[in-house]
């Protein structure tokens, strides 16, 4: 099965994730099919805390593909802030 999920990156204490589209059955931080956004939780100042390809991630559900609670939520926010 595919998943959209996130892979983390960072150094220790300072996390980042990238937003990817992956096989369920690969490690987290593996091989991954696309990046389609990532996520700064630490973002700071004129840091982009958030960003999202929409049209990516529509293409990859609409093909089936799951997305995990966490991404589902930020996701939903990021849409709220578009708008």
């Amino acid at each position: 099965m595919v998943v959209i999920r996130l892979a983390r990156g960072g150094a220790k204490k300072r996390p980042f994730f990238n937003i990817v589209v992956a096989d369920s059955r690969v490690r987290r931080d593996g091989r991954f099919i696309e990046r389609v956004g990532f996520y700064n939780p630490v973002a700071s100042g004129a840091e982009q805390p958030l960003r999202v390809a929409f049209d990516r991630v529509e293409y990859w559900t609409g093909n089936g593909a799951q997305m995990s609670p966490t991404v589902a939520r930020l996701i939903d926010q990021a849409k709220a802030a578009a708008v």
